[in-house]
């Protein structure tokens, strides 16, 4: 056999592979009913808001040495 043909073999075994992954990832969310679903969000919403909002500091700007301010 070639190199050429094992190299399409194992290409076509990687694509089957994650073929098989994203089915199965795809059963599992279908799995859920949609009062789960409902649930869930509302959980992560509840989250969200009680997680304390750190504000973001601003960057200092730092001026050349030709635009020093006055």
């Amino acid at each position: 056999m070639r190199w050429w043909k094992i190299l399409g073999l194992a290409a076509f075994a990687g694509v089957a592979a994650t073929g098989v992954v994203v089915v199965r990832a795809e059963r599992r969310r279908r799995a859920y009913t949609p009062d789960e679903i409902r649930s869930r969000l509302r959980e992560r919403y509840a989250e969200a808001v009680a997680a304390p909002v750190v504000p973001a500091e601003t960057p200092r700007r730092r001026l050349l040495p030709w635009r020093r301010a006055r």
